[in-house]
Parts: structure tokens; sequence; C-alpha cells
């Protein structure tokens, strides 16, 4: 295909929406090309998820050093992490650290919120309009609006009734919330539930849980980095980023390649008590490699977590409340707590199984069950999000010949690589469906690169349009599919299967996410730029 003979004055080469992890990264790579780059961010400042979710308890549960970037020696020598997860406080810090550390503000246009993303196939551009009415043009638009970006709220008669102060843990106020006290309600309890809870608890006057699916969730073990520490962190950097690219899910931890029945009924027991008392998600990506695919297995080790729930919350008809019936452990993202189940031993705290007394609504003083009428102060939504395709549905987003990606991906997402998507040139997506997700910045990091190194390529060739071709999203898309093909987390509701009863059209389950290997991914990907690309339509 020609590239298009009159040139177009655009206003910039790209335009990035997001400034979190994956836009401030492409902002620095892009920039290194010489091009013209505007990043839209909705928010006041940068850092994306840490920038939105500053609830009570946010915090890391991969290993901070390893959720850092790795490209720059300067930010690795210059940067102390003070906590092995650290808080959601010290990760906005850090990021702010690099935006000023690399400059990147000056690219960076804040309270820019987009509504709509139009493709011009005759000027082989896009035109991204913001909330305000103005636009801008640009030859590409990559989007970093990350995989859980789009907050939901429960549908709840009554919501604005409420009198008190209420608000999603996504969308926590700036300025600091007092429960000391007060009478609190939360509802839900995946893994920002657990996050809110535990903290709430310990100043409140009163907290009320409203459950509808427990989770099963697993000891984090923090602890503080002092300087001795750090600095043997430092010097294991090159190893420890060696072992993120070897490692099935980018993090520290990897499947052992052991069956759950191939050592005795005593060396499991041994094995699953070692990893209990082990930081991080160990006992989730580090455990036997038949356990999220054999049932029995994922039966045995489901078993020893439920134990030690009982073991932890003294009234049993409260711990059987916590024990997940409807899934086996693993099969959903783990949440990692620190003393969670104890938070239901105190005198303050009280768990409502709304599966028992469903809420009815929300009333100006509090929240109205089938069973009983209760009064709060301040009420906190907990309750997720739209997530992998949310944040995209939120945008106007319209390819070759007006195509609507919503409509695109009716029925589920079809992707090339978790990168582009047919019919829609020039748009490339970081963390989008179909990438390997995992130890999220070390996906970004490669993510970035090999979109930088596509445009580079075009760039050099003076090729001005770039778009997946229709056998390779069929390809890709299969791929994926087949992958997660007996995973028991496939089976399962949940946000990695794209439902979300909030939400219009998100109660089928689809495969939102690429099941592999992250070595894997990369070598899929390597393979494509080797080629030349020449899977793809460019010119």
């Amino acid at each position: 295909m020609a590239a298009s003979s009159e040139p177009q004055a655009l206003d910039y080469d790209a335009i990035i929406i997001g400034a979190g992890i994956s836009g401030l990264y492409q902002l620095y790579r892009l920039r290194e090309l010489g091009m013209r780059v505007r990043v839209l961010e909705a928010g006041t400042g940068v850092g994306g998820t840490w920038y939105w979710n500053r609830y009570p308890g946010a915090r890391f549960d991969s290993e901070s050093y390893s959720y850092g970037y790795s490209f720059s020696q300067e930010l690795l020598d210059e940067w102390h992490w003070t906590e092995h997860f650290s808080p959601q406080s010290e990760t906005l810090r850090y990021l702010n650290f690099v935006a000023d550390k690399l400059d990147l503000r000056r690219d960076i246009q804040f309270k820019s919120r987009v509504s709509a993303a139009h493709y011009n196939d005759e000027g082989r551009s896009w035109n991204v309009t913001l909330e305000d009415g103005s636009h801008f043009t640009s030859r590409f638009l990559i989007t970093a609006i990350g995989p859980l970006s789009a907050p939901t709220m429960p549908r709840i008669p009554g919501v604005e009734s409420f009198k008190g102060q209420s608000c999603h843990t996504a969308r926590w106020p700036h300025e600091p919330v007092s429960f000391e006290g007060k009478r609190v309600a939360v509802i839900g309890t995946g893994a920002t539930g657990v996050q809110t809870i535990q903290e709430v608890a310990k100043t409140a006057g009163h907290l009320t849980v409203f459950q509808r699916t427990p989770n099963w969730c697993a000891p984090l073990h923090n602890g503080k980095i002092g300087e001795e520490e750090m600095r043997e962190i430092r010097a294991g950097y090159p190893e420890m980023f060696k072992r993120c690219q070897e490692t099935f899910a980018c993090f520290l931890h990897t499947p052992d390649p052991r069956g759950t029945f191939e050592v005795t009924p005593e060396e499991r027991e041994a094995f699953w008590e070692k990893l209990y008392g082990e930081k991080g998600f160990g006992i989730w990506q580090g455990n036997f490699r038949d356990m999220l695919i054999d049932r029995k297995a994922n039966a045995l080790i489901s078993d020893f977590v439920a134990r030690k729930i009982r073991q932890r919350v003294k009234d049993q008809a409260v711990a059987e409340k916590l024990i997940p019936k409807n899934h086996g452990f693993g099969t959903r993202r783990v949440p990692l707590e620190t003393r969670y189940y104890e938070v239901y031993n105190q005198p303050n705290v009280t768990l409502v199984d709304i599966n028992e007394t469903p809420i009815e609504r929300i009333t100006p003083t509090g929240i109205k069950t089938s069973g009983a009428e209760y009064e709060f102060d301040i009420i906190i939504y907990a309750t997720g999000f739209d997530a992998i395709t949310g944040s995209f549905d939120r945008i106007d987003i319209g390819g070759a010949g007006g195509l609507k990606l919503k409509d695109k991906w009716q029925g589920g997402p079809k992707t090339y690589l978790g990168v582009q998507v047919e019919g829609f040139p020039n748009m490339m997506m970081l963390m989008g469906p179909h990438t390997a997700l995992g130890n999220i910045p070390r996906s970004i990091e490669y993510n970035v690169e090999w979109v930088t190194g596509l445009i580079r390529h075009m760039r050099e060739q003076g090729l001005t349009r770039a778009e997946a071709r229709p056998e390779g999203v069929k390809s890709w898309t299969d791929h994926v599919v087949a992958l997660g093909e007996g995973l028991l987390s496939n089976e399962i509701d949940s946000w990695m299967t794209g439902i979300n009863r909030n939400v219009d059209g998100k109660t089928e389950r689809i495969i939102a996410r690429y099941s592999g290997s992250a070595p894997a991914y990369r070598e899929r990907c390597d393979r494509v730029a080797a080629e030349g690309y020449k899977e793809m339509n460019i010119g």
C-alpha cells in the first residue's frame, strides 16, 4: 500500500491517552525518536492507577522493587523503596519522581478527559476530542488507559439519596477522611475491599461489611526496607529483572515444576505452610504446576486455605461466610492481606451476607437490606471495575469507515497480539485485551518497546499507516482462546472473564486476557518484528 501523497498538517505525531505507568514510558520512548507527542490525562497529576486509587490501605501486592521501571540505571540508583509492598502514597511519589527526573510533564496535558477518537481515512490520522470540546489530530493514537481504570457503581436504588459521605474506592477524596468514631459501611470484598476493610476497622466506631462473594485471601507479610537491604536489592537488580523476564507472569514467583500428587501428603502440607508464611504471591504464582488446571489438586489447596480461615476467625459461622463456595483458590485474583480475617474478631465489625439478606436500597441515612435497616455516616463502594474493555467502552472510538470499536468487540475482544485491532489503523493499545498481564510494569515495558519499534520502523521507511490483517487477528484471537481451554479460572465469573453485573452486556464470560506465559508472548511478538512486520498491513 503506497504512502499518502498529500502531507497532512497534524497537531502531533502521536497522542497518548493516559499518564500512568505505560503512558509515561511510552512518552519517554517516542521522544527519543524525535516525535511530537501529547499525553492527554483526565486527572490533575501523573500516576494512573496510583493517582486515582487513594483509598485506605491501597498498596502493591507485587514486590516494590520488581514493580518499578527497569530501563533507567539512574532511576534504579536513586530511588529507595521503604517497604517490600509499597503503599499508594509512596508509589505516587515514585511516579512523580520519574516524571520530574525525565522532564515528562511538559508534554502532558492534565484535566483532559478524552470523549472520542475517530480515524480519518484520507489523512491517515486520528482526530481526538476532549470532554470540553477541544480536539487534536495526530498520526498515531496510543491507548494507555489500563485494564482496571473504569470504576463501576452497584445497581442499587437510592445511591444518590444518601446524606452522609460516600464514594467509590477508585475516586477517593484527595483530602484525608477520618473514620474515628464513625459508623462505616464497605460494600464489596474483592482485592480493593479487603485492603480498605483491614484499614478502616482500625479506627471506625463500627464497620459493617456487605459481602456478596467472598474471596480466597493470603497473607502479604509486608515489612520495611532499611538502607542496607536496599543496597542489596540495588546490587541484585540485574539478576532480579532477568528472573522476571524468565518467569511465567513476570513475578518473582513461578509455578513449582512438581504436580500436587507427585509428593506425599506430608510434603504437600509442609510446602503449603512454607508458601503461606512467605511474602507476596508465592502461594498463588509459585504453587504446584497443576493447581489451576486439575480440579482435585485445586480442591486440596482450597481446603488448606479454608482451614487457615477457620483457624484465624473465632466465630465459625462467620468463618464459613468468608470461605468461598463458588470458586476454588487461585481461580480468581487472590487478594493479599494483613490480618484481614482477624478484623472479623473485633467487636466493632459486623459481616452481612447479602446473598442471605440482599440490599434493597440506599436510604438517606444508610442501607436497607431484606433483613434490617442500618444507619451510617460513611458508605464506601469497593465495587470494582468494568475491567479490560471497560475503559475502551467509555470512549467513542471510531475506526476506518466509521466502524465503532464497541461494535467490533461485541461478544468479546478480537485483537492482533493484544496491540492492534483490524479496522483501526495506527491505533496501538498498551496493556489492552489479549496481552500478557502478570506483573504489570514488566509487561508494560515490553509492550511499549514493541510499539516503539513498530513506529520507528514506519518512520525510517516513510510509512504512515499500520493495521492488523484479518487473518492475523483471527490467528491471534484463536490462539488466546485455545490457551484458556482447561483453565479453571475461565470457568469462573470474575473481572478476568469480563463479567460485571453492574454493566449492560457484561453478563457472559469472554476470553479477555492472554493465559500463556510472558516469555512465549514476547517470543511471538519478537518474531513479528524480526520479520519486518510483514504480518501487518503497513504502507
